[in-house]
């Protein structure tokens, strides 16, 4: 893709991260943390804490999950340090045990022979 070429986005997917970068500027202010002191700790710009908290959806999801757990906010239900994550992992790994490796697009044939 092209740097002129606009990525469109669902609206679940836009209010997702506007809800993603609200809580996180929330945390951030009720821990008392500057912007400058989080971009310093996730090894950012403050530029670039700016617009995750404004749920810029360019942000790389990387930084933006180290972000939300370097203020606090649990990712998909899961409290930090606990086991939480790791059972949902195996729990998504023992599903695609089942499901087939890959997955091929099959081509119709079609019989143009009159």
């Amino acid at each position: 893709m092209s740097n002129s070429t606009k990525r469109t986005y669902s609206a679940y997917s836009l209010d997702a991260m506007h809800l993603l970068g609200k809580a996180i500027r929330a945390e951030r202010k009720s821990k008392n943390m500057s912007e400058k002191s989080l971009a310093d700790r996730a090894g950012v710009s403050r530029e670039f804490i700016r617009r995750v908290e404004q749920g810029d959806m360019a942000c790389g999801i990387g930084v933006v999950f180290e972000i939300a757990h370097i203020v606090g906010i649990p990712l998909f239900g899961a409290e930090p340090n606990t086991n939480q994550l790791a059972q949902h992992i195996a729990e998504v790994e023992g599903k695609l045990t089942l499901l087939p490796k890959t997955i091929h697009k099959k081509t119709k044939v079609i019989d143009d022979d009159f």
